[in-house]
């Protein structure tokens, strides 16, 4: 995980009803704290 990876998951974490926009296909394996999934809208 890059740190801009952690820093829009923590912003996730943060956030409520936050959604990520990405390309970046590695946010389907990461979590949130309590392993949550990350709400993802990603082509």
């Amino acid at each position: 995980m890059s740190l801009t990876d952690a820093c829009l998951v923590k912003l996730v974490e943060r956030t409520p009803n936050a959604t990520l926009f990405t390309l970046d296909s590695d946010f389907g394996i990461y979590r949130q704290k309590g392993r949550r999934l990350i709400p993802l809208l990603a082509p």
